[in-house]
């Protein structure tokens, strides 16, 4: 009885350090964001500062940034699929038959040549992505889909002026004083509803007066029907004619007062409580090779007509019930203390003393928000910028870049406790296939199926329309990765048995473009780069094309070994297993150079860069797990020295690539280093309303560094000798962070943990399986195994 009580009380005081006070998770401002600044909507490479100031909100398919600007209020409205642009044959038919000359030349050292040929020949039939400017072309671009101005009478002074995004709810509130009345306005984007709803209010009655405004730059009309104001048009399709379309639908509901609609608008005067309901949708459906179909009529009507049968309370209740149990799974405290100064403040005063806490705490929670409300299950997937632009040209067309960027997105995915939102990409993922495999075909003669650098909702599979950095046949490999990590860190079976053939397809395809190297009898992918970087040749020419580059053959490591894993699980050994276990082991693997530093290309070339923001070549150390410090640690330890060099030569400048810093150096255990890659993505690349830049705008920053501080916390990457997972806690803890607690991080084998640390050490961590499993939890060179069954949980004190 004595023993019961006892474990009891020791319960009692875990609950008690893991259950510590959240700290507050809003970001606001003591001013609007100014919508007279005068804009381009056409420039893409140029983001509008006040832009950058306005909050973000989003249900996954539908997006808004809040201005909050006091006279007059602009809510720049997104939707996920408003791409101008249509499907277009780039495969090019003449690719294949110059590949065997090339390879020659290259074997042959003969650089110039070589790459003039495959300048010439290995990329896209047309005009591709129209050189990251798209939109007028079929490749097309992300675009906004309007404005919702809403115009108030009351021109006066106004005071006591406060606007927040609250990350706990996904609220925007907007509060002020003039002429003595207080006004209120609060805007969220319900899931469950498919509608984004504004309330107004005032403290006085009748205070209410505004008229209400639907616009975009360009292919739009708005008209009044049925008590209701719709915008709708048709973009262009990059080939001289009408593409998508798409509608908006706003309806105000009032209380006391009047409301009026004409063409132009709809006009409320005289309220007490207004709410505003908007839809809207587009025709797009992700289903090669029409890309058509949707009832986007039938979908905003039957949507608004929903929603406005329902009170604002109940749809806020149904936007709360929805998203809160998304957001509420991790907690990350580091004990900052109450939130006092305004976020663009905070970001003021970090690049002169970079030891605020609560940034660290609001960034990761913010990378988390940003997911959940840019990729719901059913969605498209979060694109270069989220699901956000303002732009008729977004930058880079606001795609989908296979090189790192997309990949990037969903990095905190698993580990964040948002699986769920990783599912768009697999839906994604799983389109590309048949137009990959037209390009595989046509392109390569090969099965299977491949993609590119870039990809679009119109099923764009073939390389650039330049070879220098649209020769990324690893792009397949690299994608296919996040289907391993999916199943490594939830154990779904099913999930992996549909993703199957997918990975197989994959396989296929490297196994017809591998090739055997005839000096060193290895298997070498080519002519292929390292993404966007470029080398001297020997020959005095500067190349970007080579056999068997680093990162090619370490994406395809690593993409043969989750083949053979998912084979293993589903219990698939069949011939092809072989043939695939057999080829990982012949693959040219990674290299280290005279001076220490891990290779990036097979032979020590001169780079061109050395301070170039893509790390390609790392790779096998992050986000793939080739290598590591505990099975390899001699290439851990040139990985490092390259990753040192790099940042030495001006590497990590741009946002995704000192946040893809972050979790290279917390692989490798540099806490400090890891700490300063993030105090650069903050005081460099971090715009007021915390939106990540490369510049110009890029959202994978945030994504990239919400992953990186997550790496910092727990490590699940490295198998044990007898197969199980090694999780590592707190392994690249900075010395900054002395005291602090998280909990309801995932590590791999489906395990669930709590953590809280003083004095910069780790008191005590709780571990949870939901399907049962075992693992060995590693900390300050101690290491304790422990074996769960379905749902235990287990408190281990260090």
């Amino acid at each position: 009885m004595i023993r019961y009580w006892l474990l009891l009380f020791m319960l009692f005081l875990t609950s008690a350090a893991m259950a510590q006070p959240q700290p507050s998770l809003k970001l606001w401002y003591t001013k609007p964001a100014n919508i007279q600044a005068p804009e381009d909507p056409k420039n893409g490479w140029k983001d509008d500062p006040e832009w950058l100031k306005a909050l973000p909100l989003g249900n996954g398919s539908l997006g808004a940034m809040v201005y909050g600007d006091v006279p007059r209020e602009r809510i720049q409205l997104n939707e996920e699929s408003m791409w101008s642009g249509s499907p277009d044959d780039n495969n090019n038919p003449n690719a294949f038959a110059a590949q065997a000359e090339i390879r020659k030349l290259l074997f042959a050292g003969k650089y110039k040549e070589a790459t003039e040929l495959t300048s010439k020949t290995q990329i896209a039939k047309g005009e591709g992505s129209g050189h990251g400017n798209g939109a007028s072309v079929p490749f097309g671009s992300f675009q906004p889909l309007g404005n919702l101005f809403l115009d108030f009478t009351q021109k006066a002074p106004y005071q006591n002026y406060r606007r927040e995004l609250d990350l706990k709810d996904a609220v925007v509130r907007v509060s002020y004083t003039q002429n003595g009345v207080q006004f209120k306005r609060e805007v969220f984007v319900s899931q469950p509803d498919q509608v984004m709803v504004v309330r107004l209010t005032a403290n006085k009655p009748g205070q209410l007066s505004f008229t209400a405004q639907l616009a975009r730059p360009e292919r739009f009309r708005t008209y009044s029907e049925n008590d209701q104001l719709i915008m709708a048009g048709k973009l262009s399709n990059g080939k001289g004619g009408d593409g998508l379309a798409y509608m908006t639908r706003l309806k105000a509901l009032v209380n006391k007062g009047s409301v009026k609609y004409s063409n132009a608008g709809l006009t409320v005067q005289g309220a007490n409580e207004v709410v505003l309901l908007l839809t809207a949708s587009t025709d797009y459906k992700l289903e090669f090779p029409a890309y058509k179909g949707r009832d986007y009529v039938g979908i905003t009507q039957s949507n608004l007509q929903k929603a406005s049968q329902k009170s604002y309370n109940q749809l806020l209740s149904a936007h709360l019930v929805e998203y809160q149990p998304y957001f509420k799974r991790v907690s990350f405290n580091l004990f900052s203390g109450e939130d006092k100064l305004p976020t663009d403040e905070r970001l003021v005063a970090f690049k002169t003393n970079p030891t605020d806490q609560h940034l660290y705490e609001l960034l990761f929670q913010y990378g988390r928000y940003l997911l959940i409300s840019s990729s719901r299950p059913g969605t498209l997937p979060a694109n270069l910028q989220g699901i956000w632009t303002n732009k008729l040209q977004s930058p880079w067309n606001g795609d989908y870049h296979t090189n790192i960027n997309i990949q990037m997105n969903y990095w905190p995915a698993e580990v964040t406790n948002l699986p769920e939102m990783h599912l768009p990409f697999f839906d994604l993922l799983r389109s590309l296939t048949k137009p990959g495999s037209e390009t595989a075909r046509i392109h390569y003669h090969a099965k299977g199926w491949v993609i590119h650098p870039i990809t679009n909702v119109w099923g764009y599979t073939a390389p650039g329309e330049e070879a220098g950095w649209g020769m990324h046949t690893g792009a397949t490999a690299w994608l296919c990765q996040h289907i391993g990590e999916h199943y490594r860190f939830t154990q779904d079976e099913a999930f992996l048995r549909e993703q199957y053939p997918v990975l197989k397809a994959a396989t296929e395809f490297y196994m017809d473009w591998l090739v055997v190297h005839p000096e060193t009898g290895k298997l070498v992918s080519g002519p292929a780069g390292s993404p966007e970087n470029a080398f001297f040749a020997p020959d005095g020419s500067k190349a970007q094309i080579s056999m068997g580059p680093a990162h090619e053959q370490q994406v395809i490591w690593q993409l043969f070994d989750d083949f053979l894993m998912a084979s293993k699980v589903l219990h698939i050994q069949d011939d092809w297993t072989k043939r695939i276990t057999l080829a990982q082991q012949q693959l040219a693997g990674p290299q280290i150079g005279s001076d220490g530093r891990l290779m990036e290309w097979a032979t020590e070339f001169k780079e061109a860069e050395p301070g170039h923001r893509h790390i390609s070549h790392l790779f096998a150390l992050h986000p793939g797990y080739q290598i590591n410090p505990v099975q390899t640690p001699e290439l851990a330890v040139a990985a490092k020295k390259s990753l040192d060099y790099r940042i030495a030569k001006g590497g990590g400048h741009t946002g995704w690539s000192a946040a893809w810093l972050i979790s290279q150096y917390a692989r490798l255990k540099e806490a400090e280093k890891a700490k300063a890659s993030l105090d650069v993505v903050i005081t460099k690349s971090t715009s007021p309303n915390l939106f990540g830049q490369h510049p110009p705008f890029q959202m994978d920053a945030n994504f990239g560094t919400t992953a990186g501080i997550a790496e910092m916390l727990v490590q699940s990457h490295v198998q044990t000798a007898s197969g199980g997972v090694l999780i590592d806690l707190l392994p690249a803890l900075p010395s900054g962070w002395a005291k602090g607690q998280v909990s309801g991080l995932k590590a791999r084998g489906g395990f669930e943990l709590n953590m809280n640390w003083q004095g910069n050490r780790l008191q005590q961590a709780e571990i949870q399986s939901e399907k049962g499993g075992e693992a060995t939890l590693q900390y300050a060179g101690q290491a304790k195994a422990v074996k769960l069954q379905p749902g235990q949980k287990q408190v281990i004190t260090w």
